[in-house]
């Protein structure tokens, strides 16, 4: 369910490697504030991103992708997998990669290693299920997101 809600996990999606606008979380950074860092971090944003982190859906339901698959396009290695479950609720492969930003564009098509073999991989919406957050809060039934919701049909 985390992956559907598009909950990050520490070690797993977020490490070090990668900045917090790289990680998808530069919402949290106040760069008009003075902390540590602040120097190192401006030249990484000025720099540009090396990868983005994505949601992906992998069209197979014989097996999660891996953390440390290869994600490709065009049979170019263009990312790694961090984490991949089944997402009971939309019934559908999920995954998180890192990928290249030219690769980062909800509706790329990419391939993802899934036990030696490539198979189909799209990038979608960071939160499948709910992505208003209506179930958590009690109200209107769940939407599914923009991303998934167009491959369903």
């Amino acid at each position: 369910m985390r992956m559907e809600k598009g909950y990050l996990h520490w070690k797993a999606d977020l490490i070090t490697e990668f900045n917090p606008f790289e990680s998808g979380l530069g919402r949290f950074v106040q760069m008009d504030k003075d902390f540590i860092g602040r120097t190192a971090l401006q030249q990484m944003i000025t720099a540009g991103p090396r990868k983005l982190l994505v949601s992906l859906y992998i069209a197979c339901d014989h097996a999660p992708g891996h953390p440390g698959a290869s994600v490709c396009a065009d049979g170019d290695v263009v990312g790694t997998v961090t984490s991949a479950a089944w997402g009971h609720r939309v019934g559908k492969n999920l995954a998180y990669a890192f990928v290249d930003p030219a690769a980062a564009h909800i509706g790329d098509e990419l391939t993802a290693d899934v036990l030696g073999l490539p198979v189909k991989a799209t990038v979608i919406d960071p939160c499948p299920y709910d992505p208003v957050g209506d179930r958590v809060q009690g109200g209107q039934p769940p939407r599914l997101g923009n991303g998934l919701h167009s491959l369903m049909k």
